[in-house]
């Protein structure tokens, strides 16, 4: 049974990737290579620039990922420090998917180092992934109140009321856990650890920190996209939490064929090619750099670690 869980998810990750690329097959059918290049030419390069803001933007946000659910657990660690392994979690996360090298083996590496116990640990990776889920809850409220027609992109046959109807259920529901942060209610206690619940202090800077950090992702692909057809930023922000959620979701490797495949579907309005192009460009700066700046980073710590070792116990 446990080696049949080991390889449940990598399964599901190839099942999603072959699914998409086949059906991204047949979306562009009538692409060829020259159209795609000749696409990723035009991009100027203010876009490359403020495409690569944008990028910065998002993963200074996600350090601030860490470093809430650090302040939340009464850890003082250097920033530094933080930013560095944060970086680190998310770019491997990002391109290998969570059911095969997840972050959280690179922060119990990290994080221990500094004190923290395992059930901090978990703790810790438990309230970064609520802070994103938080924040894609509340941007993709917003872009279904301001543009409720959004839904039409992806279902053309929900009603257009449906957008409103969830956009104010899913604020609601934000609403209710930002009251539970203001009433106090008290902590739970187990064997492993505790769990308290965020100081509206806390719970204010998370409602803050994740949708920049997402708001800065969908940018990129926003700034690399032509205005000849553009549907707006807003529009853009919701293909993306629609993209990015189902990317994780599928447990693809880099959401490889399936962040393609719901934008270009998404986007009748736009030329493939265009999209394509933008979306490349989101790769290479949000997942292909960071990917192989984060693998040097781990030989580094991982040396000093090994290097650490051989001198004496770490203290």
């Amino acid at each position: 049974m446990s080696r049949l869980r080991a390889y449940f998810w990598p399964v599901v990750g190839l099942a999603a990737i072959i699914f998409s690329v086949h059906a991204l097959y047949h979306e562009l059918s009538g692409l060829s290579l020259d159209e795609f290049l000749a696409s990723f030419k035009a991009i100027s390069l203010k876009s490359w620039l403020l495409a690569i803001g944008a990028t910065l933007v998002a993963y200074a946000a996600l350090a601030g990922y860490d470093k809430l659910a650090l302040d939340h657990l009464g850890h003082r660690i250097s920033l530094w420090f933080i930013t560095v392994c944060s970086f680190t979690t998310y770019a491997l996360s990002h391109n290998l998917g969570a059911s095969v090298f997840s972050g959280a083996v690179v922060r119990y590496r990290a994080y221990r180092s500094k004190g923290l116990t395992p059930g901090e640990v978990g703790v810790l990776v438990a309230f970064c992934s609520f802070t994103f889920t938080l924040g894609t809850l509340m941007l993709s409220a917003i872009v279904l109140l301001v543009k409720p027609e959004i839904i039409e992109r992806f279902a053309e046959f929900l009603p257009v009321e449906m957008s409103l109807t969830t956009g104010v259920l899913i604020l609601i529901v934000i609403a209710l856990y930002v009251i539970g942060s203001l009433v106090g209610f008290p902590s739970i206690r187990t064997r492993w650890f505790q769990l308290h619940y965020p100081k509206p202090s806390i719970v204010l800077r998370q409602l803050v920190i994740a949708p920049v950090e997402l708001i800065g992702a969908a940018g990129i692909i926003y700034f690399a996209l032509p205005e000849a057809g553009n549907p707006g930023f807003i529009v853009i922000l919701g293909i993306f939490l629609a993209s990015f959620s189902a990317a994780l979701l599928s447990h693809a490797p880099g959401g490889l064929g399936v962040l393609e495949l719901v934008f270009i579907a998404a986007l009748p309005e736009m030329d493939p090619a265009d999209v394509l192009a933008a979306l490349a460009i989101f790769r290479i700066l949000y997942l292909v750099i960071p990917f192989i700046m984060a693998l040097a980073v781990i030989l580094v710590f991982e040396r000093s670690r090994f290097l650490a070792e051989r001198r004496g116990p770490i203290q």
